[in-house]
């Protein structure tokens, strides 16, 4: 073994897997929102609890029904994506012609009202959800062990946000969601169903936060309160990169972990605020973020 800047390879290298494992829920959580207010203009503020409603319906697919993690990855983000288009039509779709403080609370009251009744069903402690075989062991880097299903993550995570970037930005569907928010009318003339879009854009934006659950759930314990652990700073990153950029979150997502994880390593005491530290002087210099536009 051998040392980097005074610090043991493998804690170094440790820290810095935990980083890109937090970066990758981080870069899942804000592009959610980024994709939610950036095409709705709707703080989100639910969005913890339908993560956590992701990793809950991994649980429950696997518990009741016998489904394991890879139907989970495709039934969990239907399910709830499901409840995110009943809740757009019901309730959200009211406010859009509003202030973006009537979005915020309505979503944050959402979120406490979920987060209650899960937690109340089934409590605080926490339930174990297992790691699939196939993803099971670590790889002997010979600098560190690489745990295979913590690698899976940052994999996957990459791979979703970078086809959410391009499906966004690249193809027709993107143009006419972008288009939509600038001139509904418009493109509403050229035969498009604005409102429906809207309704499955929100559905597709908690979807990803679904996805995000699910593959938290062997990591952390599925818990009523793992997405309030999160959200706080998920929104933080959000505003660095960009409120409604959709790079800005990725990138911004990704590199904070990163730096959170150093942080551990060489100031532990500052790694619960770094990141907020680096948002107060982001909005300092540039009030709309690294990516976002004024």
């Amino acid at each position: 073994m051998f040392d980097i800047l005074g610090i043991p390879a493998p804690l170094l290298f440790g820290q810095l897997l935990l980083g890109l494992i937090n970066g990758a829920f981080y870069a899942m959580l804000s592009l959610g929102l980024a994709v939610i207010f950036g095409l709705l203009n709707i703080i989100n503020f639910a969005h913890g609890a339908q993560f956590m409603m992701g990793a809950f319906a991994a649980w429950m697919l696997l518990e009741w029904l016998g489904l394991g993690y890879w139907w989970a990855l495709l039934l969990a983000p239907i399910i709830v994506g499901f409840t995110g288009v009943v809740l757009e039509r019901t309730m959200i779709r009211q406010l859009y012609k509003l202030d973006h403080l009537y979005g915020l609370l309505l979503t944050f009251g959402l979120g406490l009202i979920i987060e209650g009744v899960f937690r109340n069903e089934f409590g605080s402690s926490g339930l174990p959800y297992r790691i699939p075989p196939e993803l099971s062991g670590a790889w002997d880097l010979g600098f560190m062990f690489l745990p295979v299903y913590r690698g899976w993550v940052v994999v996957a995570a990459l791979i979703l946000c970078l086809a959410t970037w391009l499906l966004i930005e690249k193809t027709r569907l993107g143009a006419y969601l972008r288009a939509a928010t600038e001139n509904a009318a418009l493109v509403q003339a050229f035969g498009v169903n604005v409102p429906r879009m809207v309704t499955l854009t929100y559905g597709a934006g908690v979807a990803l936060a679904a996805i995000g659950g699910v593959l938290a759930a062997p990591i952390y314990s599925v818990n009523p309160q793992m997405g309030t652990n999160l959200i706080i700073v998920v929104f933080a990153v959000v505003v660095i990169g960009g409120m409604g950029s959709i790079l800005g979150s990725i990138v911004t997502g990704f590199g904070l972990g990163i730096i959170e994880g150093l942080t551990k390593v060489f100031w532990p005491e500052a790694s619960a605020t770094v990141i907020f530290v680096i948002m107060a002087i982001v909005l300092l210099a540039r009030p709309a973020g690294l990516f976002g536009r004024a």
